[in-house]
């Protein structure tokens, strides 16, 4: 089939963004950059962000068309939409998928969410439309949890529990999309579905094209083989894409760009040579190399806008001489050299070229291994690199922040293993408090406490948020405006239109 297929009203929109291939499509699995976009078509949530935000605030009616939450707001009672049918034949959405769906993303062994969960202490099927969430405690941003992101995703009980791991492969879901097929290296295939509760799909379907290659994929968006492209997320290339009338799409949540020091390898378990990793960096010249467009400098472990956020504490003083210092007085008078897994990513190893020039003026010698983004994520799920350089977007509160990336729970190699790469630990305490914390006064100055004791540890070093940066052709309708996408790509919806035509 030729990269654009047309049916006699309809087209198939072709998308590409920057991965050579899927991991998987299982939505409680689903992290890496490109997977969550595919899923984005194919499942939904009980309750779902507006099409083009990423702001908690839009959320609204999806699978569940009305919610109420008791007084305590312990117990949340979702009403689901009647008749909504899953994909490939697998019937209707009753409240025993939901309850299944939900009691799965809060499983270890089947989600790489299941943190996000904790709060659940009950799920359970009052009757076939009505499901009933009992939590352990007040939580302010539950709705973002069961919502389209992310472990929120409702998956058929009858296709998961039939497919076992093979789910990841042929995903069933309930979205404007149906999973078609997936080429490896080549490209995955959505077909329309047209039983879609929210109305017919104008397009016949979406094809994402895996072009990993910058320039290979500048050059198929440019002869109109691909309709949607993800860009370099570099000031120089937004400048040149708009001079060429190239229509670019600079959305947010920006991917939290933070240097994570993995303790578990000596010597960064002294907090001196944490101390002097931090002086080394420059941070102001990585937001001058990253371009104003599309870089906010970070002024706090938590990501720029999330509720939680505490910028108080200040930022590490970029000093060269400090650093030298400290690593003098950690034992290391001639420098210390570490080995260093990077992702050749255009999003990452640019950056990381910079952090290594700068590390090196201080006597901090970076041996980078550079490798495809595939291997350094599972390197650095190993405990194989010293620095992680790390780029995330979650729900935007601080919760979801320090549990993923800095409580002990979530350690590479703990049973709950998330994103914490440095296997940090010093507030831990503060961090699980503020979970469970109802007044919203005290739980602000618990995650305050938090940030200041991580800072001072030195877990991590935080650099920019960096925006998404797609690019779309001139007959490209998203049909919303686009301001925001969690999922980190446009979302292609039911009411997405392309009209063929010149660039």
């Amino acid at each position: 089939m030729p990269a654009h297929s047309q049916t006699a009203t309809r087209p198939t929109l072709v998308v590409s963004p920057t991965n050579a291939d899927i991991a998987t499509l299982d939505p409680h699995r689903a992290t890496a950059f490109g997977d969550k976009g595919i899923v984005s078509s194919i499942f939904d949530g009980l309750v779902r962000f507006a099409p083009g935000s990423a702001d908690p605030k839009t959320l609204e009616a999806d699978l569940a068309e009305k919610w109420e939450a008791a007084p305590n707001n312990k117990t949340w009672t979702f009403h689901l939409r009647k008749g909504v049918q899953f994909h490939g034949g697998y019937g209707e959405l009753k409240a025993a998928d939901v309850v299944y769906s939900l009691q799965r993303a809060a499983d270890p062994k089947r989600s790489s969410f299941a943190a996000n969960f904790v709060v659940m202490a009950k799920v359970e099927a009052l009757d076939d439309y009505t499901v009933r969430v009992i939590l352990k405690y007040p939580d302010a941003g539950f709705l973002g949890r069961v919502s389209n992101y992310h472990g929120g995703n409702i998956v058929s009980k009858a296709a998961a529990e039939k497919l076992g791991d093979r789910f990841g492969q042929s995903p069933i879901g309930t979205g404007a999309f149906a999973f078609s097929d997936h080429v490896t290296q080549q490209h995955v295939r959505l077909v329309a579905n047209d039983a879609y509760f929210r109305g017919k799909p104008k397009l016949a379907g979406i094809t994402f094209r895996m072009i990993s290659a910058d320039s290979a994929r500048e050059l198929a968006f440019a002869s109109g083989e691909v309709d949607v492209a993800a860009g370099k997320r570099e000031q120089r290339w937004v400048e040149r894409a708009a001079k060429r009338g190239t229509k670019v799409d600079i959305f947010e949540p920006a991917e939290f760009r933070t240097l994570f020091i993995n303790r578990s390898i000596k010597p960064l378990d002294n907090v001196k040579v944490r101390q002097a990793i931090a002086a080394a960096v420059n941070v102001d010249e990585i937001i001058r190399f990253v371009g104003k467009d599309v870089a906010d400098k970070g002024c706090s472990v938590i990501p720029n806008g999330y509720v939680g956020e505490d910028c108080s504490v200040g930022q590490y003083t970029y000093d060269v001489e400090r650093a030298r210092a400290l690593l003098a007085e950690a034992g290391h008078p001639n420098g210390i050299s570490l080995n260093v897994v990077v992702s050749s990513v255009a999003a990452q190893l640019p950056i990381m070229e910079v952090i290594q020039a700068q590390l090196g003026k201080a006597g901090i010698k970076l041996n980078m291994e550079v490798v495809d983004h595939a291997t350094y994520q599972a390197k650095s799920r190993q405990d194989q690199s010293a620095i992680v350089f790390y780029g995330a977007a979650r729900f935007p509160n601080a919760d979801y922040w320090l549990t993923e990336f800095y409580d002990s729970a979530a350690a590479i190699g703990a049973p709950g293993a998330m994103s914490n790469f440095a296997h940090c630990s010093i507030a831990d305490a503060e961090i699980r408090q503020a979970r469970v914390e109802p007044d919203a006064t005290r739980q602000l100055a618990l995650w305050k406490q938090a940030q200041t004791k991580i800072h001072e540890d030195v877990c991590g070093i935080p650099l920019f948020g960096l925006k998404q940066v797609w690019t779309h052709g001139d007959g490209v309708n998203y049909g919303y405006k686009l301001t925001g996408a969690l999922n980190l790509q446009p979302a292609i919806t039911e009411a997405t239109t392309v009209t063929r035509g010149a660039r």
